[in-house]
Protein backbone atom coordinates (compact mmCIF):
# COMPACT_ATOMS: atom_id res chain seq x y z
CA UNK A 1 0.00 0.00 0.00
CA UNK A 2 1.37 3.63 -0.75
CA UNK A 3 2.41 6.08 1.62
CA UNK A 4 -0.12 8.15 0.06
CA UNK A 5 -2.96 6.15 0.56
CA UNK A 6 -1.91 5.59 3.93
CA UNK A 7 -1.56 8.86 4.77
CA UNK A 8 -5.04 9.35 3.44
CA UNK A 9 -6.59 6.66 5.09
CA UNK A 10 -5.06 8.34 8.67
CA UNK A 11 -6.41 11.52 7.98
CA UNK A 12 -9.70 10.65 7.27
CA UNK A 13 -9.31 8.79 10.19
CA UNK A 14 -8.33 12.14 12.11
CA UNK A 15 -10.89 13.84 10.29
CA UNK A 16 -13.45 10.77 11.60
CA UNK A 17 -12.99 11.52 15.34
CA UNK A 18 -12.86 15.40 15.35
CA UNK A 19 -16.06 15.13 13.78
CA UNK A 20 -17.32 13.19 16.36
CA UNK A 21 -15.95 15.09 19.41
CA UNK A 22 -17.98 18.07 17.66
CA UNK A 23 -20.73 15.67 17.70
CA UNK A 24 -20.30 15.35 21.79
CA UNK A 25 -19.95 19.13 21.96
CA UNK A 26 -23.20 19.73 20.48
CA UNK A 27 -24.93 17.18 22.74
CA UNK A 28 -23.67 18.62 26.04
CA UNK A 29 -24.32 22.13 24.97
CA UNK A 30 -28.15 20.75 24.28
CA UNK A 31 -27.69 19.12 27.83
CA UNK A 32 -26.92 22.45 29.22
CA UNK A 33 -29.16 24.34 27.63
CA UNK A 34 -31.92 22.57 28.84
CA UNK A 35 -30.91 21.99 32.21
CA UNK A 36 -31.09 25.71 32.22
CA UNK A 37 -34.73 25.89 30.48
CA UNK A 38 -35.95 23.16 33.15
CA UNK A 39 -34.30 25.37 36.02
CA UNK A 40 -36.12 28.79 34.42
CA UNK A 41 -39.32 27.06 33.90
CA UNK A 42 -39.72 24.36 37.18
CA UNK A 43 -39.90 21.79 34.33
CA UNK A 44 -39.22 18.28 35.61
CA UNK A 45 -40.06 16.48 32.32
CA UNK A 46 -37.19 18.40 31.11
CA UNK A 47 -35.00 17.82 33.83
CA UNK A 48 -35.69 14.18 33.30
CA UNK A 49 -34.22 14.13 29.74
CA UNK A 50 -31.09 15.64 30.91
CA UNK A 51 -30.61 13.17 32.98
CA UNK A 52 -31.49 10.56 29.95
CA UNK A 53 -28.79 12.14 27.97
CA UNK A 54 -26.52 11.44 30.64
CA UNK A 55 -25.73 7.69 29.29
CA UNK A 56 -25.48 8.91 25.51
CA UNK A 57 -22.63 11.42 26.64
CA UNK A 58 -20.65 8.86 28.49
CA UNK A 59 -21.39 6.35 25.84
CA UNK A 60 -19.34 8.75 23.49
CA UNK A 61 -16.19 9.52 25.52
CA UNK A 62 -15.69 5.66 25.96
CA UNK A 63 -16.22 5.14 22.20
CA UNK A 64 -14.01 8.08 21.30
CA UNK A 65 -11.22 6.84 23.67
CA UNK A 66 -11.41 3.61 22.20
CA UNK A 67 -10.56 5.15 18.98
CA UNK A 68 -8.14 7.33 19.91
CA UNK A 69 -5.89 3.80 21.39
CA UNK A 70 -7.00 2.22 17.85
CA UNK A 71 -5.16 4.99 16.16
CA UNK A 72 -2.23 5.98 18.31
CA UNK A 73 -1.27 2.34 17.94
CA UNK A 74 -1.91 1.56 14.86
CA UNK A 75 -0.13 5.17 13.35
CA UNK A 76 2.01 6.08 15.51
CA UNK A 77 1.63 9.80 14.93
CA UNK A 78 4.02 12.45 15.75
CA UNK A 79 4.12 16.45 15.75
CA UNK A 80 1.44 18.14 15.36
CA UNK A 81 -1.09 15.01 14.46
CA UNK A 82 -0.04 13.38 17.78
CA UNK A 83 -0.65 17.08 19.74
CA UNK A 84 -4.65 16.36 18.06
CA UNK A 85 -5.26 13.20 19.13
CA UNK A 86 -4.03 14.11 22.78
CA UNK A 87 -6.08 17.28 22.70
CA UNK A 88 -9.10 15.24 21.64
CA UNK A 89 -8.36 13.29 24.71
CA UNK A 90 -8.12 16.27 27.39
CA UNK A 91 -11.31 17.99 25.45
CA UNK A 92 -13.78 14.73 25.28
CA UNK A 93 -12.89 14.87 29.20
CA UNK A 94 -14.20 18.68 29.49
CA UNK A 95 -17.41 17.62 27.63
CA UNK A 96 -18.01 14.27 29.84
CA UNK A 97 -17.53 16.57 32.83
CA UNK A 98 -19.89 19.91 31.56
CA UNK A 99 -22.29 16.92 30.85
CA UNK A 100 -22.21 15.91 34.41
CA UNK A 101 -22.43 19.96 35.23
CA UNK A 102 -26.15 19.57 33.28
CA UNK A 103 -27.03 16.61 35.23
CA UNK A 104 -26.73 18.15 38.67
CA UNK A 105 -28.09 21.20 37.57
CA UNK A 106 -30.96 18.72 36.45
CA UNK A 107 -31.01 17.05 39.51
CA UNK A 108 -31.19 20.39 41.36
CA UNK A 109 -33.94 21.70 39.58
CA UNK A 110 -36.16 17.65 40.37
CA UNK A 111 -35.32 18.43 44.39
CA UNK A 112 -36.55 22.07 44.04
CA UNK A 113 -39.77 21.09 42.46
CA UNK A 114 -40.26 18.14 44.79
CA UNK A 115 -40.07 20.37 47.49
CA UNK A 116 -42.44 23.34 45.98
CA UNK A 117 -39.87 26.18 46.22
CA UNK A 118 -40.73 26.83 42.93
CA UNK A 119 -44.01 28.29 43.78
CA UNK A 120 -43.69 29.51 47.31
CA UNK A 121 -40.34 31.81 47.02
CA UNK A 122 -38.97 34.53 45.00
CA UNK A 123 -35.07 33.26 43.62
CA UNK A 124 -32.86 35.12 41.42
CA UNK A 125 -33.48 32.54 38.73
CA UNK A 126 -33.21 35.09 36.33
CA UNK A 127 -29.38 36.05 37.22
CA UNK A 128 -28.62 32.20 36.98
CA UNK A 129 -30.03 31.91 33.64
CA UNK A 130 -28.12 34.95 32.35
CA UNK A 131 -24.79 33.70 33.67
CA UNK A 132 -25.72 30.06 31.94
CA UNK A 133 -25.81 32.18 28.86
CA UNK A 134 -22.40 33.52 28.94
CA UNK A 135 -21.43 29.82 30.03
CA UNK A 136 -22.82 28.37 26.78
CA UNK A 137 -21.95 31.23 24.42
CA UNK A 138 -18.60 30.50 25.79
CA UNK A 139 -18.43 26.48 25.39
CA UNK A 140 -19.98 27.28 21.75
CA UNK A 141 -17.14 29.58 20.94
CA UNK A 142 -15.02 26.86 21.96
CA UNK A 143 -16.53 24.20 19.87
CA UNK A 144 -16.48 26.52 17.16
CA UNK A 145 -12.64 27.41 17.52
CA UNK A 146 -11.64 23.61 17.80
CA UNK A 147 -13.60 23.24 14.28
CA UNK A 148 -11.76 25.65 12.36
CA UNK A 149 -8.49 25.25 14.56
CA UNK A 150 -8.75 29.31 15.09
CA UNK A 151 -6.57 30.16 17.88
CA UNK A 152 -7.78 33.77 18.07
CA UNK A 153 -11.36 32.78 18.50
CA UNK A 154 -9.99 30.44 21.55
CA UNK A 155 -8.09 33.94 22.65
CA UNK A 156 -11.40 35.44 23.07
CA UNK A 157 -13.19 32.72 25.09
CA UNK A 158 -9.95 32.36 26.87
CA UNK A 159 -10.54 36.58 27.92
CA UNK A 160 -14.36 36.17 29.19
CA UNK A 161 -13.55 33.77 31.13
CA UNK A 162 -13.26 36.36 33.65
CA UNK A 163 -16.98 38.01 32.89
CA UNK A 164 -17.96 34.20 34.04
CA UNK A 165 -16.40 34.65 37.16
CA UNK A 166 -17.27 37.81 37.61
CA UNK A 167 -21.09 37.22 37.34
CA UNK A 168 -20.96 34.13 39.59
CA UNK A 169 -19.69 36.01 42.43
CA UNK A 170 -22.43 38.66 42.05
CA UNK A 171 -24.70 35.98 42.28
CA UNK A 172 -23.17 34.83 45.42
CA UNK A 173 -23.30 38.34 47.07
CA UNK A 174 -27.06 38.02 45.67
CA UNK A 175 -28.00 35.22 47.06
CA UNK A 176 -26.27 35.68 50.38
CA UNK A 177 -28.74 38.70 50.88
CA UNK A 178 -31.69 36.92 50.19
CA UNK A 179 -30.80 34.28 53.02
CA UNK A 180 -30.25 37.25 55.11
CA UNK A 181 -33.68 39.05 54.29
CA UNK A 182 -35.90 35.57 54.32
CA UNK A 183 -34.05 32.90 56.42
CA UNK A 184 -36.81 30.71 54.06
CA UNK A 185 -35.19 31.06 51.17
CA UNK A 186 -31.80 29.46 52.63
CA UNK A 187 -32.18 25.81 51.37
CA UNK A 188 -33.92 26.81 47.76
CA UNK A 189 -30.60 29.62 47.46
CA UNK A 190 -28.09 27.15 49.12
CA UNK A 191 -29.13 24.29 45.98
CA UNK A 192 -28.79 27.39 43.50
CA UNK A 193 -25.25 28.48 44.70
CA UNK A 194 -24.56 24.81 43.78
CA UNK A 195 -26.29 25.19 40.04
CA UNK A 196 -24.37 28.77 39.83
CA UNK A 197 -21.26 26.99 40.54
CA UNK A 198 -22.12 24.11 38.26
CA UNK A 199 -22.48 26.88 35.47
CA UNK A 200 -18.98 28.53 36.12
CA UNK A 201 -17.61 25.31 36.02
CA UNK A 202 -18.78 24.98 32.19
CA UNK A 203 -17.21 28.00 31.37
CA UNK A 204 -13.91 26.78 32.63
CA UNK A 205 -14.26 23.49 30.71
CA UNK A 206 -15.04 26.14 27.78
CA UNK A 207 -11.52 27.79 28.88
CA UNK A 208 -10.14 24.83 28.82
CA UNK A 209 -11.30 23.75 25.34
CA UNK A 210 -9.67 26.77 23.95
CA UNK A 211 -6.31 26.20 25.57
CA UNK A 212 -6.61 22.62 23.60
CA UNK A 213 -7.09 24.45 20.28
CA UNK A 214 -4.26 26.51 21.17
CA UNK A 215 -2.17 23.67 22.12
CA UNK A 216 -2.62 22.06 18.78
CA UNK A 217 -1.86 24.76 16.50
CA UNK A 218 1.36 26.15 18.11
CA UNK A 219 2.47 23.37 20.63
CA UNK A 220 2.56 25.49 23.40
CA UNK A 221 0.59 24.58 26.62
CA UNK A 222 -1.38 28.12 27.69
CA UNK A 223 -2.25 26.53 31.03
CA UNK A 224 -2.26 28.97 33.90
CA UNK A 225 -1.16 31.78 31.61
CA UNK A 226 -3.02 35.34 31.54
CA UNK A 227 -5.06 36.07 28.68
CA UNK A 228 -2.14 38.52 27.78
CA UNK A 229 0.31 35.98 27.89
CA UNK A 230 -1.65 34.14 25.56
CA UNK A 231 -1.98 36.52 23.39
CA UNK A 232 1.38 36.44 22.60
CA UNK A 233 1.94 33.10 22.68
CA UNK A 234 -0.19 32.92 19.31
CA UNK A 235 0.46 36.11 17.28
Amino acid sequence: MSDKHLSSQFDAELSGVSTRVLEMGGLVESQIAQAIYSLTHFSGDVATQVLQTEARVNLLEMEIDADLSTIIARRQPTARDLRLLIAISKTIGNLERVGDEAARIARTVQRLINTGVSTRLRLPVSDVSFEASLATASLRRSLDAFARLDTQAALEVIKGDNEIDAEFDGLMRKLITYMMEDPRTISASIDLVFVAKAIERVGDHAKNLAEQVIYIVKGADVRHNTPEDVESIIK
